[in-house]
């Protein structure tokens, strides 16, 4: 199932003026440089802002999202020529080679269905050269982020070229964990229409996702703190042997 703020044409267009601040993506940058990779598969691309940094530098991507309207604002970015797009998820991956898999931002944590995420992981898995690596990060359940996801706290009206102002803010709908269920409310001034998007994160403990790591062949090479969230988020990098 695909998110509408993420496959809902009107919505996926006003993601990234939503969510301008995307320092989160520095540390893969440096993750990416650090491991020296040439060759990266983005899971989870979505509109294609971490994808489009890599080949602003010479790497060659690939970006898989299983929301189409992600993938077509995808394709509209500069430079999104240099970039392959791809819509589907990570168990039905064409043959590749690369040096490095990353599910950067919510993307692991959304994944939340079992049989899914182990048949992700294996397609990350086989999309690796011996020598690659997997990194994605995962918020810490300890943390509780969960509790911030109010109205008072994420309320706020964006104005956006070409689109007007847009009011939006998140509810909490339901936490059973390990999974939280939230709703994101969107008004647009233009037209009054108010549409709605609920998303369900799986918060997964650090023992459970390096099990699972292991189980698939990987070995786990080191588990980080996130800088733009310190002490909140597990980054882990896993190498394919």
């Amino acid at each position: 199932m695909v998110d509408d703020c993420f496959g809902d044409p009107r919505l996926a267009a006003i993601y990234d003026p939503l969510d301008p601040d995307r320092s989160d993506l520095d540390a893969y940058l440096r993750m990416a440089e650090e491991l020296g990779a040439r060759h990266v598969l983005d899971i989870g691309c979505g509109t294609g802002v971490f994808a489009l940094l890599l080949a602003e530098r010479g790497i060659d991507v690939v970006g898989i999202d299983p929301a189409q309207a992600s993938v077509d604002v995808a394709r509209g970015k500069p430079g999104s020529e240099r970039v392959r797009w791809i819509c589907g998820d990570a168990m039905a991956l064409p043959s590749l080679e690369v040096d490095l898999a990353t599910m950067a931002a919510n993307v692991a944590q959304a994944i939340v269905d079992p049989d899914t995420w182990h048949k992700t992981l294996q397609g990350a898995y086989e999309a690796l050269r011996p020598g690659g690596h997997l990194v994605f990060e995962t918020r810490d359940p300890a943390a509780r982020a969960w509790e911030e996801w109010t109205r008072e706290r994420s309320y706020r009206v964006t104005e956006i070229p070409d689109v007007g102002s847009v009011e939006s803010w998140v509810q909490l709908i339901e936490v059973s964990q390990p999974l939280v269920t939230f709703r994101w409310t969107y008004i647009f001034a233009a037209d009054g229409q108010v549409l709605t998007s609920d998303s369900t994160l799986c918060f997964r403990e650090r023992d459970e996702v390096e099990t699972d790591l292991v189980a698939h062949g990987y070995v786990v090479e080191d588990v980080r703190d996130a800088p733009d969230r310190p002490g909140a988020e597990f980054v882990f990098l896993a190498r394919r042997p």
